[in-house]
């Protein structure tokens, strides 16, 4: 018995190390964080931080698998899988050190042995099979040319939507939301044009 309550007690501690951190680099950027201050936040030594993680790597991943749920539960009622992208883009402009978080340990999961390598995969492979689906949808009702392919589509939005991030970082003053917005808007139109050419 005792052995499940120390169970259950190192998994709530985990979530909350998690759920602190996210709230910590929201505010203080993944360059302005140290381990010791996500320590500190928890009531931790950094050798206990690492302790419910096998690196700090993985620490940094599974907070953006928290985001990611957190980002889903709060957005989804936004509509179709696309549309959820973009209100969470508009979001993300509010917290500009998750963003950067993610760009940094996006880039370096490229490498297969990187701790969060699977969990980009896997992430951008749900994301895909979502936003495709969402573009068959708009094919189905009339609204996107039949002959656009689905997954290369989705592709190209998570494309635009990562590039739009890394521009943002470099130049706040543009808008994240609106730009994958128009793009997403503009495959309609040129539907639309299509059709006005062809009658």
């Amino acid at each position: 018995m005792a052995g499940k309550g120390s169970y259950a007690k190192g998994v709530a501690k985990r979530e909350e190390i998690l759920r602190t951190a996210l709230e910590v680099f929201a505010r203080q950027g993944y360059r302005g964080t140290s381990l010791r201050e996500l320590a500190d936040a928890v009531n931790l030594s950094q050798a206990g931080l690492l302790h419910y993680f096998d690196s700090k790597e993985e620490l940094f991943a599974e907070i953006l698998r928290v985001r990611d749920d957190t980002d889903r539960a709060t957005y989804s009622s936004a509509g179709s899988a696309a549309d959820t992208m973009i209100a969470v883009m508009r979001h993300n402009a509010a917290v500009p050190g998750l963003v950067q978080l993610y760009a940094t340990i996006s880039t370096a999961a490229t490498e297969p042995s990187h701790p969060a390598h699977a969990f980009f995969v896997a992430r951008y492979q749900l994301l895909r099979e979502a936003i495709a689906e969402s573009v068959t949808a708009r094919q189905a009702a009339g609204e996107l040319d039949p002959e656009l392919d689905p997954e290369k589509v989705a592709a190209i939005l998570l494309a635009v939507a990562d590039g739009m991030q890394v521009q943002w970082l470099l130049d706040p003053e543009l808008d994240l939301a609106e730009h994958v917005e128009y793009f997403w808007a503009l495959l309609g139109s040129v539907r639309g044009e299509g059709q006005a050419s062809g009658s």
